[in-house]
């Protein structure tokens, strides 16, 4: 099993040619968080031809609403989500230019057509690790769909945050 540190977002390919399923990756960087109403709002902004809250091209979207931050913490557990709740909007998102993703469980046929189509790559991360993934959280910031509460889409400063490759298109 490959142990490789990637800085993120994604510059370009060469950070991930190397990688296959099963490998251990340590991810530093800018991610952001989303889950299924996050996914909703952003493929009605995609349909109706609106510009996402975030660029998509190389970056890393994290299905996971955190808990509130206690004082002096960047932010509260956060966890992975099962990554099937996002599978309705996940093709048109890769289609646009998400292609990476963090969660927990399997994907759809329709997921995995997408990615291969596109290009991507499904990394996974433990679940029951929150407490732990927190720690690697250096900032937090909500930088779209505030209502939403802990489901806004936020972006992450992550430090050697670990996940598994568990699908990859590249």
């Amino acid at each position: 099993m490959l142990e490789k540190r990637i800085t993120v977002p994604f510059a370009d390919v060469s950070d991930i040619n190397d990688l296959k399923a099963g490998d251990m990756v340590l991810l530093s960087g800018t991610i952001y968080t989303a889950r299924d109403a996050a996914h909703k709002r952003m493929a009605e902004m995609l349909a109706q031809g609106e510009t996402p809250p975030f660029d998509f091209d190389g970056n890393v979207v994290f299905y996971a609403g955190p808990c509130p931050a206690k004082p002096g913490q960047a932010i509260g557990s956060v966890g992975p989500t099962t990554a099937g709740r996002m599978d309705s909007y996940a093709p048109m998102l890769i289609q646009s230019g998400l292609r990476f993703m963090i969660g927990k469980g399997s994907r759809s046929k329709e997921v995995h057509t997408a990615l291969e189509q596109h290009g991507g790559i499904y990394f996974i991360t433990i679940a029951g690790a929150a407490a732990y993934i927190a720690r690697c959280v250096k900032s937090s910031e909500v930088i779209a769909f505030e209502d939403l509460g802990t489901e806004a889409i936020r972006k992450l400063e992550v430090f050697e945050m670990p996940v598994i490759v568990d699908t990859i298109h590249a």
